[in-house]
């Protein structure tokens, strides 16, 4: 087909797609609207073995520049195409090919749509998507209707509305949309769900995420890179902005959509001050960023109950002066894990009273590592990215598609996952009152299997 007639097509088939969703019938479950499917399930999905999995990327900037050398140097992946509408991007990308000496994948830059050219080529398997929160919906369920697997990063979509359609046009298509939360492959967070399914921590019964990091420098970036399309959002929007890195791990402890699911949030907010009093300082008085009224409040506190009765703390800062954290607890019936830094704390271990913290790592690395991280642990640290985690992230996706086996995150997790930020916004709006979460598996939560062990 024409070029024009790829994007012709791919157009119209994402107005049909929306249009069904809206006259489909829906049911009431737990306080929240369910569709009625337009598919079946894709819980388990596995799709044919891939000899190689051809890979296209969208979006090869600050975010996804890093897949392009991870891709390079995992077996069994070849990049095929490139998409970013900046053309130094372009440049750089182009520069970076040629150093690996794999051949030239095709670019597209040449307007909005151009990545319509690119998720119809018949050489691509998978669609890679790094661009900024609003285009990832659309992008993924593009991918999608072409025929391929999407990738997205983080957030999988910014409406209910946009999850919705990112589940019923998976079911549709059969195909993977799998979130890209790199965190759920951190040695930490893998060492800890292997703690877990060996039942270390007792009968889980509390977790608490965090995402504390402060982005205000972001704020200078005025023309491309992160914060020229990120600062707006704290002008938009007063809730989590970015809640899975702390909360995707603990999702997977919690086997969310997996025998339990999250049930209702509850939010709360802050005053908002960190950013007006930082534009004021390092801006003049008339710059475009003192225009701005930021209400998003520096912290957001938003409560998760599960169906199973369990509690999730979730947070995120990424204004105030303080250090790093993505903090990662999990708490049972026999102890505790508690993250930034590492501390165990157990009633039956052997190591002392859990009255006081076991700071040492290095005993517990040596008893419960990840069988994936210590197969493929040290790799994933010489190629890098935030400690390694993206690389063995890459390397699990195209692992999966190359030999027959269902990703370890799915379409329903991604949508369960990045609800939190619209919830919360409507909470927060409704002085802290809670908010049902979508049932996105539509009961098939109840019969699926847990994450296993791999590796």
């Amino acid at each position: 087909m024409a070029g024009i007639d790829r994007r012709g097509f791919l157009k119209a088939s994402m107005a049909s797609v929306a249009a069904a969703a809206l006259a489909g019938c829906a049911s009431q479950q737990g306080g929240s609207v369910t569709p009625k499917a337009a598919g079946k399930s894709v819980m388990g999905l596995v799709v044919p073995k891939m000899a190689e999995v051809r890979v296209g990327l969208i979006g090869v900037g600050e975010r996804g520049v890093g897949f392009i050398h991870h891709f390079n140097n995992i077996e069994g992946a070849r990049i095929t195409a490139i998409c970013d509408t900046d053309p130094l991007v372009i440049s750089r990308a182009q520069k970076i090919m040629t150093d690996y000496g794999r051949g030239q994948p095709a670019y597209y830059s040449k307007g909005q749509e151009a990545y319509l050219d690119l998720v119809a080529r018949e050489d691509v398997d998978i669609v890679v998507i790094a661009t900024p929160w609003a285009l990832h919906h659309p992008m993924a369920k593009a991918a999608m209707l072409a025929g391929k697997h999407a990738f997205v990063e983080v957030p999988m979509g910014m409406t209910i509305e946009e999850l919705w359609d990112l589940v019923d046009t998976a079911e549709l298509t059969q195909r993977n949309c799998m979130m890209m939360e790199n965190v759920c492959y951190g040695r930490d967070e893998l060492m800890v769900l292997n703690m877990v399914r060996q039942g270390l921590f007792g009968e889980l019964l509390h977790g608490e995420a965090a995402y504390i990091h402060e982005l205000r420098w972001q704020m200078k970036e005025l023309d491309r890179k992160t914060g020229s399309w990120r600062t707006g959002y704290h002008a938009q929007i007063n809730g989590n902005l970015y809640p899975t890195h702390g909360l995707g791990p603990v999702a997977q402890y919690m086997n969310i959509n997996r025998g339990d699911r999250f049930d209702y949030l509850s939010s709360m907010s802050s005053p908002a001050l960190g950013r007006a009093a930082y534009a004021q300082r390092e801006f003049p008085k008339d710059h475009q960023r003192n225009q701005l009224n930021y209400i998003c409040g520096d912290m957001n506190t938003s409560l998760i109950k599960t169906i199973k009765g369990r509690t999730i703390m979730v947070q995120h800062d990424t204004t105030t002066p303080r250090p790093y954290s993505r903090h990662n607890l999990i708490q049972g019936t026999n102890g505790v894990f508690a993250g930034f830094p590492n501390r165990i704390a157990l009633e039956n271990n052997g190591r002392g009273s859990f009255h006081e913290w076991d700071q040492d790592m290095e005993h517990w690395y040596g008893k419960y590592d990840h069988p994936l991280w210590t197969r493929m642990g040290r790799e994933a640290e010489q190629n890098g990215g935030h400690g390694g985690m993206d690389f063995l992230m890459c390397w699990r996706m195209i692992y999966c598609l190359r030999n027959g086996e269902p990703l370890d995150q799915d379409v329903y997790d991604g949508a369960a996952w990045s609800a939190v930020q619209p919830l919360s916004a409507e909470s927060v709006a409704d002085r802290g009152n809670s908010r049902d979460f979508p049932d996105f598996t539509r009961g098939v939560w109840q019969s699926a299997k847990p994450l296993g062990i791999v590796g």
